[in-house]
């Protein structure tokens, strides 16, 4: 009996805990946007200059939006190279070949931004993976 009061304990403790970890505020809210903004301005800086490479190309000369990049259909097979691939190896395609530049690690600061400007031209799209 008292193992069974004691299970029972902890199951309400952990359920406790676990009910007002997804609160936030409006407080919360406007930050996390804030933020998120700050970094999609510097994708679209990143997009439209010619920083990325060493040949004075920038994304937006063969994009000249970059809605027109559809994120919404990745991943999907990508001819130029011959598998499935997710959208930030298509970015780093394109910034090594076009752009003759080094490739990005995912976690760099400059593809997630790039991925947060593609992606935010296209919201509100419905997600089509695999879509041509």
């Amino acid at each position: 009996m008292r193992t069974i009061l004691a299970l029972m304990v902890l199951l309400a403790i952990s359920w406790c805990g676990f009910a007002g970890a997804d609160e936030f505020t409006k407080e919360d809210l406007k930050k996390w946007e804030s933020e998120f903004m700050s970094v999609v301005k510097k994708g679209e800086a990143l997009f439209h200059s010619s920083s990325l490479g060493k040949n004075k190309v920038s994304c937006d000369m063969c994009h000249p939006n970059a809605s027109n990049t559809h994120p919404e259909t990745y991943p999907k097979f990508q001819k130029q190279l011959g598998k499935v691939v997710g959208l930030r190896d298509m970015i780093n395609w394109c910034i090594q070949n076009p752009l003759e530049g080094e490739t990005l690690k995912a976690d760099d600061p400059k593809m997630i931004a790039l991925e947060a400007y593609i992606t935010y031209e296209r919201r509100g799209v419905p997600l089509a993976p695999g879509k041509h």
